[in-house]
């Protein structure tokens, strides 16, 4: 069992994050801070938990898994996700899952549009940056709009994007309860105790319940597992980085003598050396990334298949295919 230096489990956890947010029996914590995420823009009075898989039409569309699906007493829709490392085509499934929830409330058979949407939201709590943010914008309120006006056009669909990083406020910066939320996520892993302004209320249950020594053991068993599976992925990407670094620095150096040599018969040997070699580095550096990554990551989800972890927990940890997956 992982001997855990922390006081706090890591809320941005596959495990942490379920465990604070996912109870029905605590679910005014999840309310809490969606509404102070909305600020008055929704009132959410009551959450249902709703199943997190999804599966589409047709036998062969693909599956979804959701971290939390919740519908609100007035049957809107909140799909909320923690993403905590960056994802090259994030955006596009965050707008996927949206639209798969929209699709599921047309009845199969219909052939008019007599129908009233409900509202969708999606909400991402981010452990990265995207990289064509504002730097001092953190919270991204997206909505369909009018290019023209800037007026919002349609209403029932909202994503909110929290870039986790970007929240640079000490303990005594805080000013609302939503910076209080988002300091709380970003750092409660490191917490030796509550900070003041977070020790009371709503907060002071979330300590409580993140408190590693108020774990069951079987559910510290299921933390630690967490964090392993966690830091071996962290740990093999970063190897594979290194070696598909210094594999493509190889490979880039070579084919760019070869590039630049050709272009330098026609631009001069010294000006096509320089490019070839800066072009080569450049395409030898992003295959040798992208192929020890996948070998790493195909060797990270064995391991996570003989210790029975679920499919979805393994897709989100490694990026990898369902098809792939099952097939090891």
């Amino acid at each position: 069992m992982i001997q855990s230096a922390t006081r706090f489990i890591d809320p941005l956890s596959d495990f942490g994050f379920k465990h604070i947010f996912g109870s029905d029996s605590n679910k005014e914590i999840l309310i809490n801070f969606l509404n102070q995420l909305f600020n008055g823009q929704k009132e959410i009075k009551d959450l249902t938990y709703s199943p997190t898989e999804h599966g589409g039409d047709l036998k062969d569309s693909k599956r979804v898994f959701f971290d939390f699906l919740c519908t609100g007493h007035q049957g809107e829709q909140f799909i909320i996700e923690m993403q905590r490392g960056e994802q090259k085509n994030f955006r596009d499934r965050a707008v996927f899952y949206t639209s798969r929830l929209i699709n599921e409330q047309l009845p199969r058979g219909s052939n008019h549009w007599n129908i009233d949407l409900k509202e969708v939201f999606l909400v991402a709590i981010l452990g990265f940056n995207f990289k064509d943010s504002n730097p001092d914008q953190y919270l991204h309120d997206i909505a369909l709009t009018n290019t023209h006006t800037g007026e919002i056009f349609y209403h029932k669909l909202n994503y909110k994007f929290l870039e986790l990083p970007k929240l640079v406020k000490t303990e005594t910066e805080l000013e609302t309860d939503l910076d209080r939320w988002l300091f709380l996520l970003k750092h409660m892993a490191d917490l030796k105790k509550e900070p003041v302004g977070l020790d009371d209320g709503i907060f002071k249950k979330v300590f409580k319940i993140a408190e590693i020594s108020n774990l069951t053991r079987e559910e510290k068993e299921m933390y630690d597992s967490n964090l392993k599976a966690q830091w071996d992925y962290e740990n093999s990407i970063a190897y594979a980085k290194e070696r598909a670094a210094e594999e493509g620095r190889k490979e880039g150096l070579q084919k760019g003598i070869e590039e630049g040599i050709a272009k330098g018969i026609e631009q001069g040997i010294e000006k096509g050396l320089e490019q070839g070699l800066e072009r080569g580095l450049e395409q030898g550096l992003e295959k040798g990334l992208e192929e020890g990554q996948h070998k790493k990551s195909m060797e990270i989800a064995i391991r996570m298949r003989k210790e029975k972890m679920p499919l979805d927990m393994i897709a989100r940890l490694t990026n990898l295919s369902f098809s792939e997956i099952e097939k090891l």
